[in-house]
């Protein structure tokens, strides 16, 4: 039974996230009011997850972000952001946290995000395999618009670098999760031409456009292309679809402060605060990520 421990002062937002979270199943939710309450309970037993609020007395969630990738290093971290601490979102973000949900969003978004992390942190723990002699990869696959996947493939990339002893668990993880977040921006809003807004106003109707074009003309006959050239020293995903494209100069730099909390930029500020380089073809329909490793042996 995968365990989540909850880490906010508050007592409606945390009955809040429990109510969120009872549509998934067989999950076990403990809670703590502060960062060093968390540390005390992780020590005593290792959750799956951590969903942690940023704004707290005591230990914040930023400090929290940074001891547990220190000495907990396989538990993730999934921040609950707020406005007026995006700043502090970034920061955490970049000292490893796999993902964020903006607490004003947290009835569309919680669920799923929860899913994928702890996805690609049960890929992680029950598959470990020896391939110690594996110097690099290069993969491609042609993917159908299926959503489910989307957490599969970017596991296998995760066991990919593992294997080749690419960056700490932490960058892993964070490698991932921009995998999955440019594979679903391809599908749902390349392939599918479904807007990102739709998914927040109305879920039953975002589900149902979604269905339907998955059988529809053109859009069922859309594959997304998905490369790889992986070592040890170097990284590199291109993800392209087969949809009309946007001009990638109209998007707003997600990384500005107004941007964070917004609907529309979550999936482009985590590939761009976890990967060194990126950029889209003129079209706007293909991305190329890029992350360099660190010289020498990649501590886990």
């Amino acid at each position: 039974m995968p365990t989540i421990l909850v880490v906010d002062d508050d007592d409606a937002d945390r009955e809040h996230v429990r109510h969120c979270l009872e549509g998934l199943d067989n999950l076990e939710i403990l809670f703590a009011r502060e960062g060093g309450e968390a540390l005390e309970q992780i020590s005593r037993r290792l959750p799956d997850l951590v969903l942690t609020d940023l704004l707290m007395p005591g230990m914040d969630g930023h400090d929290l972000v940074k001891r547990i990738r220190s000495d907990f290093p396989l538990v993730p971290v999934l921040l609950m952001t707020s406005q007026g601490c995006e700043q502090i979102a970034l920061g955490a973000l970049r000292a490893g946290a796999a993902s964020y949900v903006p607490k004003n969003d947290l009835g569309n978004d919680l669920v799923d995000t929860v899913e994928h992390v702890l996805t690609f942190a049960e890929a992680r723990r029950s598959r470990r395999t020896v391939l110690g002699y594996l110097e690099h990869s290069a993969t491609e696959f042609h993917l159908e618009n299926d959503p489910s996947l989307i957490s599969p493939l970017a596991g296998y990339f995760q066991e990919n670098l593992e294997h080749l002893g690419f960056g700490t668990e932490t960058v892993r993880t964070q490698v991932g999760v921009a995998i999955m977040e440019a594979l679903s921006n391809a599908m749902i809003h390349g392939n599918l031409e479904i807007g990102s807004k739709l998914k927040h106003l109305d879920r039953e109707k975002y589900q149902g456009i979604l269905n339907r074009r998955r059988q529809q003309h053109p859009y069922a006959g859309r594959k997304v292309r998905c490369s790889s050239r992986e070592s040890k020293e170097r990284i590199e995903y291109t993800i392209r679809d087969q949809g009309q494209g946007f001009d990638p100069a109209s998007l707003p730099d997600p990384t500005a402060p107004k941007n964070v909390l917004g609907v529309a930029g979550r999936g482009i500020l985590l590939i761009r605060t976890f990967m060194d380089e990126v950029e889209f073809n003129k079209k706007g329909n293909e991305i190329r990520m890029i992350k360099n490793g660190l010289p020498g042996p990649a501590a886990s």
